[in-house]
């Protein structure tokens, strides 16, 4: 993969996805359905969905697209493939929370290699560069005109006073028990992907998940995570987290930054 002409393409659909997902976000009520597995899709969804299936099909048609709101067309499995959520987090984005992200993730050999998370309401983005180090970008959030690029690292953590950062919607008493095992200074709650880019970013020290995700839920954070010197790892036996699995499915992890001493 030539990242020097992927990272520009990825940057610059998610924040045209980001900007047409505002559209919606910031206009009059909009319609919300439930899709077949009982989750909510909304114009915002499907619109940033074919914006971004385009772009990508245009700037690599030799390499597997797989995308949340076309999950019913894919193969089951795959080791090479860009991996999309054009809006993770539409729960917070139907409650108008604004804890909503676009994802776009390429995963090579079961490791997302490179990725891009993009929060438009937060005007917060996240991606890796060519090298593979992680980045936040600044600024106007130009599509066609990268600004400042700050490089962004996890901290060393103090397991005595561990920062958690947690799902805002998706809590229940499994993931508070396990938190509960830690020396906490602090805990937040944040909604989609961010959680990966808040450890990344030093934010955070430690995302817990017990609880359903999907790959293309993931890949992206991971990507930045991992850009940034973060680990994520099966909650069950602490072994990394690979990606393109039979249904995409992931299962319970722990996304956190290097110095946290996992607890079984």
């Amino acid at each position: 993969m030539d990242y020097d002409r992927l990272i520009p393409v990825i940057r610059r659909l998610a924040l045209q996805a980001g900007a047409r997902i505002l559209q919606v976000y910031n206009g009059p009520d909009f319609e919300v359905r439930a899709k077949s597995d009982a989750s909510p899709v909304t114009e915002a969804d499907e619109a940033a969905d074919a914006l971004i299936a385009e772009g990508l099909r245009a700037a690599c048609p030799e390499i597997v697209l797989i995308s949340e709101e076309q999950a019913a067309s894919h193969a089951q499995t795959a080791q090479t493939f860009l991996i999309v959520d054009p809006l993770d987090g539409t729960k917070e984005f139907v409650q108008r929370r604004g804890d909503f992200t676009v994802n776009i993730a390429y995963v090579e050999a079961g490791v997302p290699q490179r990725g891009v998370v993009y929060a438009p309401a937060r005007g917060r983005l996240f991606y890796t560069l060519a090298d593979g180090s992680a980045v936040e970008e600044t600024g106007r959030l130009d599509p066609d005109t990268p600004g400042p690029c700050h490089p962004i690292r996890v901290r060393v953590p103090d397991n005595a006073a561990l920062m958690v950062v947690a799902s805002k919607s998706h809590r229940d008493a499994a993931t508070d028990a396990y938190i509960a095992k830690y020396a906490l200074r602090d805990m937040t709650s944040a909604g989609s992907s961010l959680k990966f880019c808040l450890v990344a970013a030093g934010e955070a020290d430690l995302y817990p998940r017990l609880g359903r995700t999907m790959e293309w839920d993931t890949a992206a954070g991971d990507a930045v995570l991992r850009g940034a010197g973060g680990r994520v790892v099966r909650f069950d036996d602490h072994t990394p987290l690979v990606y393109g699995k039979p249904g995409w499915d992931n299962p319970f992890f722990i996304a956190y930054a290097p110095g946290v001493v996992l607890i079984a």
